[in-house]
C-alpha cells in the first residue's frame, strides 16, 4: 500500500515544481518588463514586445507540463508486486531422512533403540532381521502361541528351577530370570513405543505382508496380542506342578489349558506380570488414541 501512494506523490511534486518554475519565469518577465517601462527609452513598447517574444517559449512551455499527470494513473505498482513475490516463498521443510529397505533396516533400528536403552538391556536383543522377528512373534502371540525361533530377544541363560516338597512348585528365584526382560519392556514409555512404531510402520507393514497378510492390518493384530496377554489370569498363590519326563506341567487343568503365550507370562512370576500388564495397558491406550 505504501508503494501505491508514494508514486503519485512524486508526480504531484514534479507538477508543482513546474508550476512554481513557470510562475517564477512570469515574475521575472513581469519584473524585466516593469524595469524597461520605467526607463526613458524611445520605444518602450517595442522593447517589451521583444522581451515577451523572447520569453514566450518559456511561458508557452507551461502548457505541455500537465502531460505528466496521465502518468499518475499508469499501473506503476504492478512491477513492485512482482518484485516482492519471491519474498513470500515458504520456508523450506527440513529434510526427513528416508527409511532404509527392510533388508537393510537392522542397523538403523538397533541404533535408534540404542539411543534410549541401556547397554545391558540392548545385550538381550537379537539383532538380525529384527523387524521381521517382531512381526512374526506378535502375530503368534495374537493366536496365543509363542514363536521361540522368532523371538526378538535372547532366551534366559539360567535354567528353570523348582522346589520339591510335598507338592512341586516353581522356585521364586526362577522368576528373576525374566526381570531383565521386564526392564527392557518397561524402560520405554508407551509414547516412545508408539513413536517408534509409527516411525517404522511402513517397514512393519511390509514385513507383515510378506507372511500373507494385509500390511495395514498389523495394528489390529498388535492390539489382539496385547489383549491375549492382558487376559492372563493372575494366581493367588503357588501353582502346583507335575513332572512330565524332562518337562513340567501345571497340575491344574485350568492353568495347563491356557494358551502358551499366557503360560509364558505366568512363568515370569506375579510381580513381573503386573509390570508387564501395566505397560501393555499404557501401550494399548496410546494405540487407541
Amino acid at each position: 500500500m505504501s508503494e501505491h501512494s508514494s508514486e503519485p506523490e512524486v508526480q504531484k511534486g514534479s507538477s508543482n515544481n513546474n508550476l512554481i518554475f513557470a510562475v517564477v519565469i512570469l515574475l521575472l518577465v513581469a519584473g524585466v518588463a516593469a524595469f524597461i517601462l520605467l526607463k526613458p527609452e524611445d520605444k518602450p513598447v517595442q522593447v517589451v514586445e521583444d522581451i515577451v517574444s523572447e520569453q514566450a517559449p518559456v511561458v508557452e512551455y507551461q502548457e505541455p507540463e500537465p502531460e505528466p499527470e496521465p502518468e499518475v494513473t499508469e499501473p506503476e505498482p504492478e512491477p513492485v508486486v512482482v518484485d516482492t513475490a519471491p519474498e513470500r516463498t515458504p520456508e523450506p521443510v527440513p529434510d526427513v531422512e528416508p527409511l532404509p529397505t527392510l533388508n537393510e533396516s537392522d542397523d538403523v533400528v538397533i541404533a535408534r533403540m540404542d539411543e534410549v536403552l541401556s547397554d545391558q538391556v540392548m545385550s538381550l536383543m537379537v539383532t538380525d532381521d529384527l523387524i521381521r522377528r517382531g512381526v512374526v512373534y506378535v502375530d503368534n502371540i495374537a493366536k496365543g502361541k509363542v514363536a521361540l525361533s522368532h523371538a526378538p530377544v535372547e532366551r534366559p541363560k539360567e535354567s528353570f528351577k523348582v522346589i520339591e516338597g510335598d507338592i512341586l512348585t516353581i522356585d521364586p528365584n526362577s522368576y528373576e530370570r525374566y526381570t531383565p526382560y521386564v526392564k527392557l519392556f518397561t524402560s520405554l514409555s508407551a509414547a516412545q513405543v508408539i513413536r517408534m512404531y509409527d516411525e517404522y510402520k511402513p517397514l512393519i507393514n511390509e514385513a507383515y505382508a510378506e507372511i500373507g497378510y494385509e500390511g495395514d492390518a498389523f495394528t489390529g493384530t498388535l492390539e489382539e496380542a496385547i489383549d491375549v496377554l492382558l487376559d492372563t489370569p493372575e494366581p493367588k498363590g503357588d501353582m502346583p506342578l507335575i513332572r512330565n519326563s524332562v518337562t513340567y506341567q501345571y497340575a491344574y487343568s485350568e492353568w495347563e489349558s491356557l494358551p502358551d503365550a499366557q503360560k509364558q507370562l505366568l512363568r515370569m512370576g506375579p510381580e513381573n506380570m503386573k509390570k508387564v500388564k501395566a505397560a501393555l495397558r499404557n501401550i494399548k491406550a496410546e494405540l487407541e488414541k
